[in-house]
C-alpha cells in the first residue's frame, strides 16, 4: 500500500512553485515502477512460482495404498467363521525414474522462469518505447505553439505591409489559413497525448486518466561507440531469456526421453498384509513383492520415438530462435548506427540551414525581394525540420533501447551498454523523477 501511494505521488504532474517547474516524468523511474505494478509481470511471475511446485511433486514416491476387506457376509448361518484382511502396498518405480522425473519438471520450471523474464524485458521495451513517444507529442505540441506565434507575427507584418499597398491582399488571409491548420493540429496532437498517457497508466495498472508528469524537455545527446558485433551476438545468445528458456526445454525433452526408455524396465510393488481366517497365527502376517510386466513393447517404443521427435524438435526450435537473435543484434546495431547520423546531420546542417532560410526570406518579404509565399514555404520547412529532429532524437533513444533488448538486457535501467555520452546532460534533466 505504501509502495503505490508512493508511487502515485511520484508519477502525477507536481504542482509547481511559484517561478519553478515541476519536474519531468523519468525513463528508469518509470520502467521501474512498470515492472513493479504491471498485472502481465505478477501473473508471470505467479506461473513460473507454479511450476517451481511440480518438481516436488513428480520426484515423489505415490501414495501408499491401504485396503480392508472382512466376510463372509451370510445370511442365516451360524457356522460361517467371520475374518478380516488388512493389505498395505507401495509402488517403488525402476531406479532412477524419479530422479528423471525430477529432472523433467526442474527444467520445465527454469524454462517458464526464462519466458517470466522475457515479459519483463517486453514490457520494458514497450515501456522505453512508449517514453519516446510521449516525448516526441510533447515536443510537437511545443513547436507547433512556437509556429503558431510565429505566423501571428507575420500575418501582423502582412497586414501592415497590405495597409501600405506594399502586398497583396492575399498575404494576410494565407497567414490566417496557416494558423487555423496548426490550430487544428494542436487538437490532434492533444488527443495523441492522451492516448499515449492512457496506453502509459495501463502498463502500470493505473486509470486511464490518471495525471503523469510530462517527459523531459531535452534527452541527452549520446553517440556510440565502435560496436564489436561479434562479441554483441555472443553477449545475446548467453543473456536473452527466450533462448536460455529454449535450452531448459531442450534439457527437459532429453530428461523426457531418459525417462520413457525407464518405461522398457519393471516398476515394483512392496505389499505386506494380515488374514485373521488362517488358523495359523504365523501364517497371518504376510509379505510380498509384484512387478509389472512390460512386454507392450510396440507401445513403449512408440512413447521413446514420440520423445525422440519432441527432443529434435526443442533443439531445431532453439537453433532457429538463436539466428533470429544474432539478425536481431545485427539489425538493431545498424539502426542505430544509422539513427545516430540523423540526429547529427538535423543537428550540425539541417537545424542551422532552415533556421537561415526563414530569417532570409523573412527580410525579402519586408523588404519587397520575395513574396510571402516564400516566406510560408520557409515557415514550414523549419518547422518540419524542427519536428524531424526531436524525431530523430527520439529514435535514437527506440534504437538504443532495442539493442539492449536485443543483447538481453532490460531497457531503460541503465544498464551497462554500448553507447556512451558525449557531452554531459542536458541542465535540468539530473532531477528527474526516480
Amino acid at each position: 500500500m505504501i509502495r503505490a501511494l508512493t508511487l502515485a505521488v511520484m508519477l502525477v504532474a507536481q504542482e509547481a512553485r511559484p517561478g519553478e517547474e515541476a519536474g519531468p516524468l523519468d525513463r528508469e523511474f518509470l520502467v521501474r515502477a512498470v515492472l513493479e505494478q504491471n498485472p502481465t509481470i505478477e501473473a508471470a511471475r505467479r506461473g513460473w512460482q507454479a511450476a517451481l511446485q511440480r518438481q516436488p511433486q513428480a520426484a515423489a514416491l505415490e501414495d501408499p495404498m491401504l485396503s480392508y476387506s472382512f466376510g463372509p457376509l451370510s445370511i442365516g448361518s451360524d457356522t460361517a467363521r467371520y475374518g478380516e484382511v488388512v493389505r498395505l502396498s507401495q509402488r517403488l518405480p525402476f531406479p532412477g525414474t524419479l530422479r528423471l522425473r525430477g529432472e523433467v519438471a526442474r527444467a520445465e520450471a527454469e524454462a517458464v522462469q526464462h519466458s517470466y523474464e522475457a515479459v519483463r524485458r517486453r514490457l520494458a521495451l514497450m515501456t522505453s518505447l512508449l517514453f519516446d513517444e510521449a516525448y516526441v507529442v510533447e515536443r510537437a505540441l511545443e513547436i507547433n505553439e512556437e509556429h503558431i506565434g510565429l505566423l501571428e507575427e507575420f500575418k501582423r507584418i502582412a497586414t501592415v505591409r497590405y495597409a501600405a499597398g506594399l502586398a497583396a491582399q492575399q498575404d494576410p488571409l494565407q497567414a490566417e489559413v496557416e494558423v487555423a491548420h496548426l490550430l487544428h493540429r494542436r487538437v490532434v496532437l492533444s488527443a495523441a497525448r492522451k492516448v499515449v498517457s492512457a496506453r502509459i497508466n495501463a502498463l502500470l495498472h493505473r486509470r486511464p486518466e490518471a495525471p503523469l508528469a510530462p517527459p523531459p524537455r531535452s534527452l541527452s545527446p549520446s553517440a556510440p561507440q565502435v560496436l564489436a558485433l561479434d562479441r554483441l551476438e555472443e553477449e545475446a545468445v548467453a543473456n536473452r531469456p527466450e533462448l536460455q528458456a529454449s535450452a531448459a526445454s531442450v534439457r527437459a525433452r532429453r530428461s523426457a526421453v531418459d525417462l520413457k526408455k525407464r518405461a522398457f524396465y519393471p516398476d515394483f510393488e512392496l505389499m505386506t498384509s494380515y488374514n485373521s481366517m488362517w488358523n495359523d497365527a504365523d501364517h497371518r502376517l504376510m509379505m510380498g513383492v509384484g512387478i509389472n510386466l512390460p512386454i507392450r513393447r510396440g507401445r513403449i517404443r512408440a512413447g521413446v520415438a514420440e520423445a525422440e521427435a519432441l527432443l529434435a524438435g526443442a533443439e531445431s526450435e532453439r537453433a532457429g530462435r538463436e539466428d533470429e537473435v544474432r539478425s536481431e543484434v545485427r539489425q538493431a546495431a545498424a539502426r542505430l548506427e544509422e539513427a545516430q547520423h540523423v540526429v547529427e546531420l538535423y543537428r550540425s546542417r539541417l537545424l542551422p540551414a532552415s533556421a537561415d532560410q526563414v530569417r532570409a526570406a523573412r527580410s525579402g518579404f519586408e523588404t519587397g525581394r520575395n513574396s510571402f509565399l516564400a516566406l510560408i514555404e520557409a515557415e514550414k520547412n523549419q518547422r518540419t525540420v524542427e519536428l524531424g529532429h526531436q524525431q530523430s532524437r527520439a529514435d535514437f533513444e527506440t534504437c538504443r533501447a532495442q539493442l539492449d533488448h536485443a543483447l538481453g538486457r532490460v531497457p531503460g535501467l541503465g544498464e551497462p551498454s554500448p553507447v556512451r555520452a558525449e557531452s554531459p546532460a542536458a541542465p535540468g534533466l539530473e532531477g528527474g523523477l526516480r
